[in-house]
């Protein structure tokens, strides 16, 4: 009667750091207050780049409309 043993799978000593750090980066903050203090970071985080966006794109529709402004005045003589 033959008997399979387990064959034990050698892995590179790099992927098996890796992996571990990987687990080890997944697992995150423990307590609940820090979550909730790394939750509102993050909404901060959200908030304040919308408002940059939106800034940034008012601020591009101000120098346009100043650029059409300068052309009219260009064309319309002395």
């Amino acid at each position: 009667m033959k008997v399979k043993t387990a064959e034990v799978k050698h892995i590179n000593p790099k992927r098996m750091r890796r992996l571990i750090n990987k687990q080890i980066a997944g697992s995150g903050i423990g307590t609940k207050a820090q979550q909730v203090l790394k939750l509102q970071r993050e909404q901060g985080k959200q908030k304040r780049k919308e408002r940059l966006h939106e800034k940034r794109e008012h601020e591009k529709m101000l120098q346009f409309e100043m650029r059409q402004e300068k052309r009219k005045e260009k064309h319309r003589g002395h």
